[in-house]
């Protein structure tokens, strides 16, 4: 009995142990990129990580609720993202409060498709605020369009014309 116990101490105890290694580059790889994103809107792309690597930060990033991870695969090649959406969320509501107090459309830079969602979140409960996809493909974006007077002023305007 006593040397079944010394058996898995003594494997313990060979050789370099791998996975603490991982461990490491990995919690510097998470720091670099947290510190990255620190002020960025757009999110942070890593290729060339096994499974083992993207799962260790999908479960960093899991609990911290202004990041949010998304794997992408294209052929053999997996792509782990971070998006930064609290600085994406608080992008979009300082450029809905330039709509609203100039009154005019503001255009936001062409993103990805999770990009726009997380703004079109961001702004929904937004009143006096209506955000609209534009572009195709790479060149898709969102403008923030202001509607200071809603639809009354509008009904109001197209009961003018009909008289």
């Amino acid at each position: 009995m006593s040397e079944e116990r010394r058996q898995p101490d003594a494997r313990r105890r060979r050789g370099p142990h791998r996975p603490q290694e991982s461990d490491r580059n990995i919690r510097g790889m998470i720091a670099g990129i947290e510190e990255r994103l620190t002020d960025a809107v757009t999110p942070e792309s890593i290729a060339g990580l096994n499974s083992f690597e993207r799962k260790l930060i999908h479960r960093h990033f899991d609990n911290d609720l202004d990041f949010e991870t998304r794997t992408y695969r294209k052929g053999e090649t997996f792509t782990l993202c971070v998006y930064p959406v609290g600085n994406i969320e608080k992008y979009a509501k300082k450029r809905a409060e330039e709509s609203l107090q100039s009154g005019d459309s503001v255009n936001l830079p062409a993103m990805g498709s999770y990009e726009r969602y997380i703004i079109h979140n961001a702004l929904k409960d937004i009143s006096g605020i209506e955000t609209v996809s534009l572009g195709e493909g790479e060149e898709r974006h969102i403008q923030i369009v202001s509607k200071r007077f809603g639809r009354g002023l509008k009904r109001i305007v197209k009961k003018m014309r009909l008289m």
